[in-house]
């Protein structure tokens, strides 16, 4: 890997559907809000907030995810985690993203849904006027919660369509089949909205099929084990359903065990609408050009496939057809 081959990926442009804003709160900015709302960490510093990221499967992850959560308290705090995500994007040239924020993580705290929502939709406001990163924002289920309490986080949503495009699904797969939330979806298609779910990370094969029969989803978040299951994997490449693979946080959270075993490089070249995404990058160690840098050293990413990545991201994207139509032109030539 050269210094060029890590440049050149930094510099193309990106596009990200798949990246949580809580999962993006760096331990920096976590000890500044704490310190801003009073609020006591159970670290006395960032290096041992880095050295808590070690994680054996997907609750580990999840028990600390929710935990640095807690410090987001103000519309300023929600403005400023988004900000700074977005501050990172523009120094990887990523173009476009689609982020997911989890509402039930804070209103479960007694934090007002207009608080969260408001401060993220003015930060990608700016983000566009400012820094010329187009978006659109996604709002999750968390899934080991009730189905209740997401239509209770939908009916909180109703009056704030106009900023969201979409519903999504994510936290504890295991034992949470997609479709506890079909009604939920079907109530969110009602209102207009796309629908997404986090479906194959480390649940299986079979919960792909249920995101796209039961969630009617337009894109499946991560997906990787749908090559467990070979009439999916023709239905993948026959209809083009994305899949935003996040491949550090499938090697963080152990879904592959090493980088060099990862699928989506094979499973591009098999014709599958594969992505590249983050997820959660303050704790699985890379956002976008990370990403992109361990796929090239691990698996020998070529440029041309690397753009291929790019583009599958622009067609699975929820922007509007010109919008598609001016990032493909940024990759053109290349």
């Amino acid at each position: 890997m050269t210094v060029a081959t890590n440049e050149w990926l930094n510099s193309l442009p990106k596009v990200e559907l798949h990246l949580h804003l809580e999962g993006s709160l760096e331990p920096e900015l976590m000890f500044a809000l704490a310190q801003r709302n009073s609020i006591d960490l159970p670290f006395e510093n960032v290096d041992q907030v880095r050295a808590a990221y070690e994680f054996s499967n997907l609750q580990d992850f999840l028990d600390i995810y929710y935990q640095g959560a807690n410090v987001l308290i103000k519309e300023q705090d929600f403005y400023d985690l988004t900000w700074a995500y977005l501050s990172k994007c523009k120094a990887q040239n990523v173009v476009h993203v689609e982020p997911f924020f989890d509402p039930q993580t804070h209103t479960d705290r007694g934090i007002a849904f207009d608080v969260v929502i408001n401060g993220i939709s003015r930060a990608l406001k700016d983000g566009e006027e400012k820094l010329g990163i187009t978006s659109e924002l996604i709002m999750c289920f968390l899934r080991h919660l009730s189905e209740e309490a997401a239509f209770n986080t939908l009916a909180m949503a109703e009056p704030h369509l106009d900023k969201i495009i979409g519903v999504g699904l994510d936290s504890s797969e295991q034992g949470h089949p997609p479709e506890k939330f079909s009604r939920v979806f079907a109530k969110a298609r009602d209102l207009g909205l796309l629908t997404v779910a986090h479906a194959g990370e480390e649940g299986p094969a079979e919960y792909v099929w249920t995101a796209i029969n039961d969630l009617k989803v337009g894109r499946v978040d991560h997906g990787v084990r749908s090559s467990e299951d070979a009439t999916l994997m023709k239905y993948l490449v026959e209809t083009r359903m994305p899949l935003t693979v996040c491949p550090l946080s499938n090697t963080k959270l152990c879904v592959f065990d090493d980088m060099s075993q990862h699928n989506i490089i094979e499973m591009l070249e098999q014709g599958v609408c594969v992505t590249v995404n983050s997820d959660d990058p303050a704790y699985f160690g890379g956002y976008m050009t990370e990403n992109f840098v361990a796929l090239a050293s691990a698996l020998s990413m070529s440029q041309n496939q690397a753009k291929a990545l790019v583009s599958n991201g622009i067609e699975g994207s929820f922007a509007n057809q010109a919008r598609k139509d001016q990032m493909s032109d940024l990759i053109k030539g290349y």
